[in-house]
């Protein structure tokens, strides 16, 4: 039986169902999906732990404190979620890209 995680990232042009995959090594099964918003991260949660039985969610840096108190909720705290943060200088290297891609500056 593997270890399987969710891997939920943000992008504004992300179209769920599309935008997605699974990798599985026996022991390990990483389903990935990109999503547009919270509305949709919580829905994917609901239906990847319902039809497979996840044990932990990693979301991108994107989620805030309450997004990540409402996808544990969500999901009746079954499912171990956690956050993929960088440190200060990594998200300075980072921050040019996201802002350019996601909001035109």
């Amino acid at each position: 039986m593997a270890f399987k995680v969710l891997f939920l990232a943000h992008a504004p042009d992300a179209d769920y169902e599309r935008h997605s995959s699974v990798i599985d090594t026996g022991k390990y099964k990483l389903f990935t999906v990109v999503i547009k918003n919270q509305t949709e991260a919580i829905k994917v949660s609901k239906n990847i732990y319902k039809n497979e039985k996840i044990d932990a969610i990693m979301l991108c840096p994107g989620f805030t404190h309450n997004d990540v108190a409402e996808i544990f909720n969500a999901l009746e705290g079954k499912v171990s979620i956690n956050v993929s943060r960088g440190d200060g200088p990594s998200n300075k290297i980072s921050q040019p890209a996201i802002q350019r891609e996601y909001f035109g500056k």
